[in-house]
C-alpha cells in the first residue's frame, strides 16, 4: 500500500477515527500524521519520511511477530512493549492492514468502555 492507501484504510475503520498532526511545534514531528479513537493514539507515520508505521499492540504478540516477519521491527519514538513499526514498503498489504485493524481494536476496547462508564457518548470528540 502506498502513503494514500494507509491513511485511507485507517480513516475507513469507523466514524469515530480522527486524524491530527499534533507535533507540529516539534522540528521532527511537523509531518508526523497521528489516527485517534477514542482521543488515543493507534497509528503514525511521517508522510515526509515514510519508513515506519508504528502501532500498538498486545504484548504476548510481539516476539512471536518480530521472529516471523522482517518486516516488522521496532515503533518510532515509543514502547515497543506496547507498540510496532511496520516497513510500508515490505509489509505484505493483508498483514499490514490486520495489524492497523488490531490496533484501533486495542485502543477502542481500552478507552470506548472508559467514556461508557463515563456517560460520554463514544463519539464524543
Amino acid at each position: 500500500m502506498n502513503i494514500e492507501e494507509y491513511r485511507n484504510y485507517c480513516l475507513s475503520l469507523g466514524a469515530d477515527v480522527e486524524e491530527k498532526l499534533p507535533f507540529a511545534k516539534f522540528k521532527n514531528g511537523a509531518s508526523v500524521l497521528v489516527f485517534y479513537v477514542c482521543g488515543h493514539m493507534f497509528c503514525f507515520f511521517d508522510i515526509d519520511d515514510f519508513q515506519i508505521v508504528s502501532l500498538k499492540c498486545q504484548p504476548e504478540r510481539i516476539v512471536e511477530l518480530l521472529e516471523r516477519y522482517n518486516c516488522i521491527g521496532n515503533p518510532y519514538n515509543e514502547s515497543p512493549k506496547h507498540w510496532i513499526g511496520l516497513d510500508p514498503h515490505t509489509v505484505p498489504d493483508a498483514l499490514a492492514k490486520e495489524l492497523i485493524c488490531n490496533s484501533y481494536e486495542i485502543v477502542k476496547a481500552k478507552y470506548g468502555k472508559k467514556r461508557k462508564n463515563n456517560h460520554e457518548p463514544s463519539n464524543f470528540r
